[in-house]
């Protein structure tokens, strides 16, 4: 039962956290609009528009940022002809873990790693790279899908892929802003020192935002893929299974031709695919610390 009940409350924290996350965007474009609006419009009308904004990239995030995600990684989806084992690995450790079946795809790539991605269990994806399933045996392919498949059941996804999503309009925006205001000059009609003030603004936001995405990625704990172990771990009842897959990442040496190497979305993989896991700027825990925490079970 408090197995049960650790869970649910980690669902509803996701929850929370994506509506956070969510409101912190808007909130940055309100600001963004109001800025511009202060230079070239009015106020209430930059405001405006940038609520416009920021609602409309909203819901293309939440509803397309997964199929962004798997773009550009260069994922395919997975037939059961081509990768029948795959398939019924995925469609069984998703009964046992009481949740639709996801869509499943694969990455042609020398590297191998795993993540999921979606809004929800309903509308979910697996992903495996080739070599991954290649260095595999049985008991560790069904540990890495049953750790992507705890993500899917604790709604890591929603909160990890509109991140990824997200980060990439934080930084955008905070582009547009330093261009706009240096290549059109703003509102003649302004007090010089009003401009100068925005621009100080601008340039001490574009600066500050990288740092800013960056804090957003170190957001997504690193509790989250403990948990993610531990539950997948459950699925299968077999702990040495992820154990022994974990291990065979830590050691395999990086193909420096892979298509993971996509910064955005490197905390989105089972394990970091650069290799820093050590580093306090690692967006995954020591994968030493993760194997024996299994082991431990």
């Amino acid at each position: 039962m408090a197995e049960r009940i650790s869970f649910y409350e980690h669902i509803a924290s996701n929850k929370r956290k994506t509506y956070f996350l969510i409101a912190i965007v808007i909130g940055f474009i309100i600001f963004l609009g109001y800025v511009i609006g202060l230079l070239f419009l009015t106020p209430v009308i930059g405001v405006i528009l940038a609520v416009i904004v920021g609602i409309l990239f909203t819901l293309f995030a939440y509803y397309t940022g997964d199929n962004l995600v798997l773009t550009s990684v260069g994922a395919r989806e997975a037939t059961k002809q081509e990768f029948p084992h795959l398939w019924h690995t995925v469609e069984g450790l998703s009964i046992a873990a009481g949740i639709p079946m996801p869509k499943i795809y694969v990455v042609d790539d020398p590297n191998p790693n795993a993540f999921a991605t979606g809004r929800d269990p309903k509308h979910a994806a697996v992903t495996v790279t080739t070599s991954l399933m290649e260095i595999m045996n049985r008991q560790e392919l069904e540990g890495v899908i049953a750790h992507e498949l705890s993500h899917i059941r604790n709604y890591d996804i929603r909160y990890m892929m509109l991140t990824t999503v997200l980060i990439g309009l934080v930084v955008l925006l905070a582009d547009f802003m330093v261009r706009a205001m240096f290549f059109s000059g703003g509102n003649r009609d302004r007090e010089g020192s009003l401009n100068l003030v925005l621009i100080g603004v601008a340039l001490v936001f574009a600066i500050l935002s990288p740092i800013f995405a960056q804090l957003i990625v170190f957001a997504v704990s690193r509790k989250r893929e403990y948990l993610a172990d531990a539950s997948g771990a459950m699925i299968t009842r077999y702990p040495p299974g992820l154990a022994g897959a974990l291990k065979k990442l830590k050691d395999h040496k990086v193909n420096p031709k892979t298509k993971l190497n996509n910064k955005a979305v490197e905390h989105l993989y089972i394990s970091n695919p650069f290799k820093n896991a050590k580093s306090w700027l690692s967006t995954h825990p020591d994968i030493n610390d993760r194997i024996k925490k299994l082991e431990a079970m």
